[in-house]
């Protein structure tokens, strides 16, 4: 497709400087048209007016001043849920569409692998986070063998990874992230914690799944699973298993017992996941902030694919 449909990116810290150069360096549909912050002495801003993408340090008002604001389609919000709303508002009253890259989740969830090809008409989507796009695939593949009675996962990443909007963020990403797995990732019941590494040198991000299920053997939930590895590689590479998937069965004799929820017999899987990031901007360690980037560039590529095509029908 020789023509692309231009992106603006609101949020000019590390997720957006990320997402702004796999944009440049690697997409094939989506042009780079805007860049917006709050200050003008970020690093991020400094470098898109180096690149020469239009740039602005007034925020979303500041956007829809900018000559370039008529012939964008698509805008990502890598700024805060806070923020979101009315960011959302501005960009979706323009009939533009939002990416967001936020736990605000005012849109539906989208994880590329699970869902991606659902909503590409919807005005607001949202990536739920970093923990949510590494986990919830792994939760949804075992949902398509088996009924997920309950699923945990625990998302440890490095200190040094997690800025101000992640800290700011915590309690919404433990909302966002269990209502994702339960309604993309298809369990029963969803829990989510989240850990702040402070390690030196950093650790790479890694992931840890619990699932209790029933009605899959399990050959059918660690080929269903390794598949699912392999699907989110193709857009994120450092995505990967750590180590062989975990089983323990649990009968009549010996019930699964979760608290609130009752006793539960079926088969309980622990996969465990290491996420290294591509270092287009963000260093390596921070797998966590490469995934949401990753994730959204994909799913934005596929709307304006979509988009288009059907321009050229």
């Amino acid at each position: 497709m020789s023509r692309k449909i231009k992106v603006a990116i609101i949020g000019s810290g590390n997720i957006g400087t990320d997402l702004m150069i796999k944009i440049m360096r690697t997409s094939g549909v989506l042009e780079m048209a805007a860049f917006v912050g709050i200050d003008a002495e970020s690093d991020g801003l400094k470098r898109a007016e180096r690149l020469g993408v239009a740039t602005t340090a007034e925020g979303v008002d500041g956007l829809i001043e900018l000559p370039v604001w008529r012939e964008i389609g698509i805008v990502f919000d890598a700024t805060s849920a806070g923020a979101h709303k009315r960011n959302s508002e501005v960009v979706t009253a323009a009939g533009k569409v939002m990416i967001d890259l936020t736990p605000a989740a005012i849109g539906p969830y989208v994880v590329p692998v699970v869902n991606g090809d659902r909503h590409l008409d919807a005005p607001n989507v949202n990536m739920v986070t970093c923990g949510g796009q590494a986990t919830i695939p792994i939760v949804a593949a075992v949902s398509s063998v088996a009924t997920v009675h309950y699923a945990e996962i625990v998302a440890s990443i490095s200190s040094k990874s997690a800025g101000p909007g992640t800290r700011a963020n915590i309690d919404e990403f433990t909302e966002t992230t269990s209502k994702g797995i339960e309604q993309v990732g298809g369990a029963g019941k969803g829990k989510a914690i989240i850990i702040l590494n402070p390690a030196d040198p950093p650790m790479i991000m890694r992931d840890t799944v619990f699932t209790l299920s029933s009605g899959a053997d399990e050959a059918q939930i660690e080929a269903a699973i390794e598949a699912m590895v392999a699907r989110v590689n193709t857009y994120v590479p450092g995505y990967r298993l750590k180590q062989k998937i975990q089983f323990e069965r649990f009968g009549s004799n010996n019930p699964a017992r979760i608290p609130g929820l009752g006793t539960y017999e079926g088969i309980k899987t622990s996969v465990f996941l290491e996420v290294e990031g591509a270092a287009h901007y963000l260093p390596a360690y921070a797998g966590n902030l490469d995934i949401m980037t990753s994730a959204g560039l994909r799913t934005a590529e596929r709307i304006a694919t979509r988009r288009l095509q059907k321009e050229a029908a």
